[in-house]
């Protein structure tokens, strides 16, 4: 499939923190490059600069070690205005076929911004109510659902807007993935009313439901060097759980069923001054 001329914004996006948000966005960014794509990352939360500073790190170990390695090029806005974003993002989409942004762990204008107008918005959640409660409200004896949540609302507001703009704009409608990470030791019962409660909403809303990447010490570990599970040959050798990471995230990345452009050769990182 060929990717459209526009590039494709990937956000991931949760007003709540620790669900494994900017993790994934790297290694989404990394495998995307592997595959030959032109990437741009751009970091919307200039005090924990998670993502931009996991990107440094990445191009820090490449100097280091003389190494050349797929990556993306990246900057944080530490701007307030939309204009201003929608000005790096004109600049490092000209370049690139998928731009991905990674977004505050609370309500945020700029966020609500980029996630109305994503191609594919990733919501990463973990398997917990206190999580779900971000998009939907459940009934405390049947948990059942009962409402859906102001952020579900304002992406359902986003996606009909969306899709009566398709036509005209020649964009592709809004692909809403509810991400499940961490989810090996979740209590078995809560996990069958998360499942239920899951497929009710996301038949209500219309987002689908992909597996995400496990709690393991590897992801935290990799993010002083900014390598990823990807980087053979320059992690040392890798246990089983390791090799079930990286499946993991392969299963992902093909869950999100991206528009990839013609294979070329991965480009490394560059970082942008904003």
């Amino acid at each position: 499939m060929s990717v459209q001329s526009a590039p494709h914004r990937i956000v991931f996006a949760n007003e709540k923190g620790g669900t494994g948000k900017s993790t994934t966005a790297v290694h989404v960014a990394i495998a995307l490059a592997y595959q030959g794509a032109r990437v741009a990352a751009i970091d919307l939360d200039p005090r924990q600069r998670t993502l931009h500073r996991y990107l440094e790190n990445r191009a820090e170990t490449m100097r280091r070690r003389g190494i050349v390695l797929p990556g993306a090029e990246f900057a944080v806005y530490e701007g307030e205005t939309s204009e201003g974003l929608d000005r790096l993002i004109d600049e490092l989409g000209a370049r690139a076929d998928f731009v991905i942004f990674d977004t505050p762990g609370r309500d945020d204008p700029l966020a609500r911004h980029v996630a109305t107008a994503a191609d594919t918005l990733v919501t990463p959640l973990n398997d917990s109510f206190v999580d779900f409660d971000l998009i939907g409200q459940v009934d405390a004896e049947s948990f059942k659902v009962r409402r859906l949540s102001f952020y579900a609302e304002l992406i359902w507001e986003a996606r009909k807007k969306r899709a009566m703009a398709t036509i005209r704009d020649q964009r592709r409608e809004m692909d809403w993935v509810v991400v499940r990470n961490r989810t090996q030791h979740t209590e078995a019962r809560n996990m069958r009313r998360l499942d239920s409660a899951l497929t009710e909403l996301s038949k209500r809303v219309g987002f689908r439901i992909a597996s995400g990447l496990s709690e393991r010490v590897i992801y935290r570990e990799l993010f002083p060097s900014g390598l990823t599970l990807l980087d053979k040959g320059h992690l040392g050798e890798l246990g089983t759980s390791h090799l079930v990471a990286r499946q993991e995230l392969r299963t992902l990345l093909a869950s999100l069923n991206l528009p990839m452009p013609a294979v070329r050769s991965p480009e490394p990182a560059a970082a942008v001054q904003v």
